[in-house]
Parts: structure tokens; sequence; C-alpha cells
């Protein structure tokens, strides 16, 4: 395959990546002749065909095959537009896909069917939305950004090992669009186990206050139970304390008179 071909490949799911031949590409490479322009030609034409007409029931088990979790964090991969597609772009694709996947026209498969859709759904409103849409943006160039990054650091070991010859596999249009797709699954992989550890933090957080407002109020209601016991009793406390009180003078004045002794009579001396 020629490395300077100019080539627009589209995130596709792993083992198909979907891959169109533009107009400047099609100047660029030797003509009809070449073999292995020939070879990569026909191959893209039958990605182009199979793609075309895939039916509902493959859209529904493309969406929920297994990985798609990890796979349909990505909305343009859930989608399967290029992240540089316009809003109205991005418009037409979810109309198209949505009507492929819903309930109503899947009546066979409603259930699976429901959960496409809302994978569609999903995608869409996270693109429709221009902060959300800005955000998943700043994930495609981070990754392309690393990509690059990636690939000098190859070429400097290359260069170190003296294999200055030699090149690497991203230098192939379709290899190096497909380092970038991979590195953006990572990405969005990265921010979903981001978002759910700062969610379980969160969560873990708010179960720890909520305890400790329920410790608190159960030891003002004690207190509050506590006052009020105290205070209901303090009269019987007050008379218990007056009967005590009254009991112990007529003990001490009991044992007064009982204590008392006469002198003993001393014997006359003469």
């Amino acid at each position: 395959m020629v490395a300077n071909m100019a080539v627009r490949a589209t995130s596709a799911p792993l083992g198909a990546r979907c891959v169109v031949l533009s107009l400047d590409a099609m100047a660029a490479v030797p003509g009809p002749g070449d073999d292995g322009f020939c070879r990569f030609y026909t191959e893209v034409k039958e990605i182009e065909k199979r793609d075309s007409v895939l039916t509902p029931k493959q859209q529904i088990d493309r969406l929920l095959r297994p990985g798609s979790t990890y796979f349909n964090l990505n909305p343009y991969e859930v989608l399967q537009i290029e992240p540089e597609a316009t809003i109205e772009e991005v418009k037409r694709t979810y109309r198209k896909y949505s009507i492929l996947v819903h309930p109503d026209k899947n009546q066979d498969d409603q259930e699976r069917a429901q959960q496409a859709f809302e994978i569609i759904n999903k995608a869409w409103k996270t693109l429709e939305d221009e902060e959300t849409r800005k955000k998943c943006m700043y994930i495609v160039e981070e990754a392309k950004e690393r990509t690059d990054h990636m690939i000098e650091e190859k070429r400097k070991k290359m260069r170190k090992e003296g294999k200055h010859s030699e090149g690497i596999p991203e230098d192939d249009p379709v290899n190096y669009k497909h380092a970038i797709y991979v590195m953006t699954m990572k990405l969005f992989a990265d921010m979903e186990r981001k978002r759910q550890h700062l969610e379980t933090r969160d969560m873990e957080e708010r179960k720890r206050k909520r305890e400790a407002k329920i410790e608190e109020e159960e030891q003002e209601s004690l207190q509050k139970e506590w006052a009020k016991n105290f205070e209901e009793s303090r009269q019987t406390r007050v008379d218990s304390w007056k009967t005590f009180q009254a009991g112990s003078s007529k003990e001490k004045k009991r044992k007064k008179v009982m204590g008392f002794k006469p002198p003993k009579p001393k014997p006359e001396s003469r």
C-alpha cells in the first residue's frame, strides 16, 4: 500500500475499519493498473457495500456486541461518524440509525432494540449539546497529540538503533488513523473510569454525611428525651427530698431524746 496515500477512515469496530477513498487520494495514488492500489480499492468498496446494507438486526448486534459497553463510550463510534462531522451530518446519521433500531420497527426483538435505541439516543444527546460535544472533541484532539508523541518516540528509538531508513507502521495513513482511533477509545474509557471514581467517592461522602447526620439526630433525640424525663420527675425528686429531710429531722430529735442520760448521784463524803 502506498505510504503517502491520502485517505479518510471512519471510526469502526475492531476487525472492521471502514475506509473511504477521497477524490484527493485518487489523484495522489498510482493509476488503476497498480496492483497495490487495486487491492486496496477493492477492499474499500467491499467495506462500503457491506456497511451500506446493514440491517436492523446487524445494527442491534453491533451496538450490543461483546465489549459494547467499552465501545459505546465513544459517541462517534456509536454513530459511525467522523469527529469532524457537522451537527447536520450527526443529526442525519442519528435519525437513520434510530429508525433502524427503533423498538416499534423490531417487534420480534423489542428488548434488545430498546437497548440499542437508548445507546443511539445517548450518543446523539452527547453530540447535540455544545458543551459535551466540545469535551468529546478535546478527547479526540488529545488522542491525536498522544499518538503523534508516541510516533515521534518510535522514530527516536529507531534513530538511536541506526534504523534511519526503516519506516514505522503509522507511516501508513490507514494505520495512523487507526492508532488515533484506538487512543481515542482509551481516553473515553479513562474519562468514564474517572467519572465513576468521582461518583463513587461522592456517593461514599454523601453516605458518610448522612450517617453522621442520623447519629447526630439520634443524640439530640436522646438528650431531649432525657431532659423531658428529668423535668417531669422534678416534683417527684423534690417531694422525695422533702420527705427525706423531714424524716431526718425526726430521727435526729428521737436520737437526741433517747440519748439523754441523767447524771449519776455522787456518794456522800463525811
